[in-house]
């Protein structure tokens, strides 16, 4: 059985530990709502973007002459798989969910014979795919030197997916990261962003309206599709940086109430063998007073 100066060790460490957890979680709501009113207001802009492409590439017949980006190589046998994480721990399974989802892509595709590729941003789960696929992995984008990832940062990690793609290194890019849908709620997404898969049938809205366009829709593509595959992964970045600090928030909330269950159980634990350590001295006292 622990002694008293043991236990009471133990309550000061996890009391420590608390604060820690309490000040973690504080911090994490006030960026969430930064993060958050970032991540949506993008969205519009991406949804829109997303029809002006749609309505675009409605209108011209996709052939070998058209933008690769939208053609495609003309083969579906080589997938890079962009899994975006986070840099920092301290956020539940947030991380984890994604490489989750992003292995069981990979499984699904090699049991269709197909090669498998990845391409890395942030630092969290690399570890786990490094341990899994050490000689598959063509690229590790690092975000430890910047404070938050923006613009910049997904305008050159599509310029190096576009250079790749040029360079004839993989056929299909499919992006994974976490959707933002509420503190407790982030979505393990996944999307093909290489080559920018053509709208479903009736998915345009506004199809049958007559728009004329100048230049040609191709030329229009042609410098819209990058742009386009920018604005996908800067959306991607700004849905998980909300989902981690959502994801932070409630795990520092839930470890703060841990630590204040486990400070509890210790505090009457050790109330209870102090009072028994004090019977003890009494009993002692007392009998060694019968014996006089």
């Amino acid at each position: 059985m622990a002694s008293l100066k043991e236990l009471k060790g133990r309550i000061n460490s996890v009391k420590s530990t608390q604060k820690i957890t309490k000040a973690k979680q504080m911090v994490a709501a006030a960026k969430l709502r930064k993060a958050q009113a970032a991540a949506e207001s993008a969205r519009p802009y991406a949804a829109r973007l997303a029809e002006v492409m749609g309505s675009l590439a409605s209108k011209i017949t996709v052939s070998e002459n058209s933008p690769k980006l939208l053609a495609g190589t003309g083969s579906d046998q080589v997938h890079l798989l962009v899994v975006a994480n986070s840099d920092k721990g301290l956020c539940g399974a947030f991380n984890s969910n994604i490489v989750r989802a992003a292995r069981a892509k990979a499984k699904e595709l090699e049991a269709q014979g197909k090669t498998v590729l990845f391409y890395l941003i942030g630092r969290k789960g690399r570890a786990v795919i490094k341990r899994e696929y050490p000689k598959q992995i063509v690229h590790m984008f690092d975000t430890t030197g910047v404070r938050e990832a923006g613009f910049n940062e997904a305008e050159q990690v599509a310029d190096e997916l576009v250079a790749m793609y040029d360079q004839g290194k993989f056929d299909i890019a499919h992006l994974f990261y976490a959707k933002f849908r509420s503190a407790l709620v982030q979505e393990p997404t996944s999307q093909q962003i290489i080559p920018v898969p053509a709208p479903a049938a009736g998915a345009v809205k506004g199809g049958d309206a007559v728009t004329e366009y100048e230049p040609e829709e191709e030329e229009i593509l042609a410098a819209l599709l990058p742009r386009y595959l920018k604005t996908q992964i800067f959306g991607a970045l700004l849905e998980n940086a909300a989902s981690e600090q959502g994801a932070s928030m409630t795990a520092m909330d839930n470890a703060t109430r841990n630590a204040g269950d486990l400070i509890n159980k210790l505090t009457i634990q050790y109330n209870r063998s102090r009072q028994a350590a004090i019977t003890t001295e009494l009993v002692e006292i007392i009998a060694g007073a019968e014996a006089l």
